[in-house]
């Protein structure tokens, strides 16, 4: 009996822990657009955050869950084009456990520049989507492949850092014409958190490890010619 071929996710176009991102959003979202208007409303209580959600009824962990919920159809669609276009190639650079770290920070950081954001201009807004983080890959993107060739739809010859750039453009143009602030706030706040964690210079993880690197040169001493120096003898050559 032959074993039956092994499925790899190579074949799909995407990686592991993409894939897994993009199901567990899909998931809760999907489920959410099924609901009628009164489930919608509890579900979207316990999940989704807000200003009123953090600071009136105490809910931190919507911080969490409101990453995982997308209202918006052509949002899912863009998240699913940004998991095979551009995510893979940071994952395997990374490796699965430093995307997964990516993934919450990014996240994390663009709910609560939102939710920080709306509460000081007094506007009870809701913030929902892996918005901030998909748009933290293009930043990632052209920061660690800025001189790298990018083909987009296989016309413009770009690089990297190019790509970024114009990606940027297109988006803070979005931003300004359909006057989503805070929601916008939520995407500044994710992609600084990306810039962040893949500079040379201000990376949380190279610091850390510079720091250590420190202290163990602290506790070094050098010797001479690989030894400390004998003591010389001086009733062994008197005359």
């Amino acid at each position: 009996m032959k074993d039956r071929p092994r499925f790899e996710f190579r074949r799909l176009g995407i990686t592991r822990g993409a894939l897994i991102v993009l199901g567990l959003q899909l998931g809760v979202s999907l489920v959410y657009m099924m609901c009628d208007p009164p489930t919608k409303a509890t579900f979207a209580e316990y999940i989704v955050a807000s200003p009123s959600q953090i600071f009136d009824h105490f809910r931190l962990w919507t911080i969490v869950t409101s990453p995982l919920l997308e209202p918006s159809f052509f949002q899912l669609l863009l998240l699913g084009f940004m998991m095979f276009l551009f995510v893979p190639t940071l994952e395997r650079f990374w490796g699965t456990p430093r995307f997964f770290r990516f993934v919450l920070a990014t996240s994390l950081a663009g709910v609560a520049t939102g939710v920080a954001v709306g509460k000081l201009a007094g506007v009870d807004v809701p913030i929902v989507g892996l918005s901030p983080f998909v748009w933290g890959t293009v930043i990632a993107y052209g920061i660690v492949y800025a001189r790298q060739p990018v083909q987009v739809w296989g016309v413009l010859p770009l690089t990297g850092r190019q790509m970024m750039f114009g990606f940027l453009a297109f988006l803070t143009l979005s931003v300004v014409l359909q006057k989503q602030w805070y929601q916008g706030a939520a995407y500044a706040g994710g992609m600084i958190t990306a810039a962040i964690m893949v500079s040379k210079k201000w990376s949380p993880g190279l610091l850390y490890k510079r720091w250590k690197i420190s202290r163990a040169k602290a506790k070094l001493s050098v010797l001479q010619g690989g030894a400390p120096p004998k003591k010389r003898d001086e009733q062994k050559w008197l005359n």
